[in-house]
Parts: structure tokens; C-alpha cells; sequence
């Protein structure tokens, strides 16, 4: 892969979560095109597995369950037996669910029975959001900062621009988001005296598995939703996983950034700082 400039992380020890998914699959192979030695934890091990052999032998596929401290503790030793202790930790499972996704983006006091309002949304989707994207996040930095705490290291998490602009029909996840970019800041002053730096990326919209369906329809098409997305970003386009590969070696450099912690950095064309008008 072509990156945007050259670092130096062959002394590094990276876990990427969620690594199996378009996002996280090219931060764990631009880490390891750094020299890094990458452990890629995804639920889905084949999904994982596949990036991790196209990666080589500076990669291992682990399976692990974000949201089960003994799957986590497990694929730790995992990780602890192929590399050794962490270095670099990128938190980068989460997503949201349909059934913490409203249909409507106003609430009317006339909406049609058929239409899946604030009202109808179930708590068991809240909490699996909340599970996915800020107990996963905790429950995972529990372990592997462990390794950091005597030597110092690196923490970076995935929020996103709905922490900054909590976006129409999906209240569950843009709060998750915006409780991610809280729990960095706490990390970052937790873990200071540790030299463990602690900070997040905010990716604006791009296109994944999970919202592909949302922003084209079956046969190809922007929605209407995509059309909303492309006129309140500045930039006027999607953004290519390219364009996260820069703040994500920005951050896992000390020496580019060693005096950077608690920040939320924001790559979203401008998203979060139009206001409309």
C-alpha cells in the first residue's frame, strides 16, 4: 500500500479490533507496512484471517469477542505468545444496529403506523450499541494497557463526527460515539503518569459494509440520504480509507506527536464544522 509518509514502527506491537472490516483492515496493514508487528482481533476470525495473510508474517488473525473479558484475556495471550507485550492499541470495533435506528427523522404527531419512530425502538438495540461501541472499547483497554502501564504506549480510538453532530435516526449510536471521545479524554489524564497516550479519530462518512445499503440503493444509486450527507460536507465527497491513514500514523508516532493526548481529531471533509449556511 502507498503510505503518506514514512514512519518507523518496527519497535511497535499493535492489536487493531474489529480488523476484519474495510476501515480497520487498512489501518492494521498501514501499521504493518510501518514495520509494526499487528495482531488483527475481529468476531469474524475468517474475516480477520484473510487480511492477516495477505499482511504475512508480521500479522496474526486472532478471534475475540470485544464484549467477553475472558475471549479478550485469551486473545491477549494470543498475541503475548506471537509478539509479545503491546504497544499500540487501536479500538476499532463497533457500529451500530437496526433496532436502535428510527425510521423518521422528525417525530410528527401523524406518522403513519408502518413507520418505525423514537417510540418503537428497542432497548435491547440501544444496548448492544452502547455494548458494541463503549463497553467493547473499555473491557479491551482494561486488559491490553496492562501491558503499557511500567513502559508507556498508545491508545487510539475510533470515535466519530457524530460525537461532534448526532445525526438524524440513529440517537443510539451518535451518543456511543460521543461517549467514546469522553472516555478518551478520561484515559488521557488516567494514564499520563504512565506515559500511555491516549487519543481518537473521528471519521466523517464513509462507505462500509455496515451503511453501504443506507447510502446507495439496489441497483447503485445515491439515496436521498447520500444526497443530505454530500450537501452538508464541504468537500462534496465520501471519504476514501486513505485519507485516515495519515492521522492514524500522525497518532502512533511519539515522535511526531508525542505531546498530543485526549484529542479527538476530526477527517470528515468538513462535516462537523458546516453549519448549514
Amino acid at each position: 500500500m502507498k503510505l503518506p509518509f514514512e514512519l518507523d514502527l518496527h519497535s511497535a506491537v499493535a492489536v487493531v479490533t474489529g480488523a476484519g472490516g474495510v476501515l480497520m483492515s487498512e489501518f492494521a496493514r498501514a501499521l504493518a507496512a510501518c514495520g509494526a508487528k499487528v495482531a488483527l482481533l475481529d468476531i469474524d476470525f475468517s474475516a480477520a484471517k484473510e487480511v492477516a495473510d495477505g499482511i504475512g508474517e508480521n500479522a496474526v488473525a486472532v478471534r475475540c469477542d470485544c464484549l467477553d473479558k475472558a475471549s479478550i484475556e485469551g486473545a491477549a495471550r494470543t498475541v503475548h505468545e506471537a509478539f509479545g507485550k503491546v504497544t499500540l492499541l487501536v479500538n476499532g470495533a463497533g457500529g451500530n444496529n437496526p433496532k436502535a435506528t428510527c425510521d423518521n427523522e422528525y417525530m410528527l404527531p401523524d406518522l403513519p403506523s408502518d413507520v418505525k419512530s423514537f417510540f418503537d425502538l428497542d432497548e435491547r438495540g440501544l444496548k448492544f450499541v452502547f455494548d458494541l461501541n463503549i463497553t467493547s472499547a473499555f473491557l479491551v483497554t482494561q486488559v491490553f494497557a496492562a501491558d503499557m502501564v511500567e513502559t508507556g504506549g498508545n491508545i487510539i480510538n475510533i470515535s466519530s463526527m457524530n460525537a461532534f453532530r448526532p445525526l438524524t435516526k440513529i440517537p443510539a449510536y451518535s451518543a456511543a460515539k460521543a461517549g467514546i471521545s469522553n472516555f478518551t479524554q478520561w484515559l488521557a489524564v488516567h494514564f499520563a503518569p504512565c506515559k500511555i497516550r491516549c487519543n481518537a479519530i473521528a471519521p466523517g462518512f464513509f462507505v462500509t459494509k455496515q451503511n453501504r445499503a443506507l447510502l446507495y440503493d439496489e441497483n447503485g444509486k445515491p439515496t436521498a440520504r447520500t444526497g443530505k450527507i454530500l450537501s452538508a460536507t464541504p468537500q462534496r465527497r465520501f471519504g476514501e480509507v486513505s485519507d485516515l491513514i495519515g492521522t492514524l500514523l500522525y497518532l502512533a508516532s511519539d515522535e511526531a506527536s508525542g505531546f498530543v493526548t485526549g484529542s479527538v481529531i476530526a477527517v470528515d471533509g468538513g462535516f462537523a464544522a458546516y453549519s448549514g449556511v
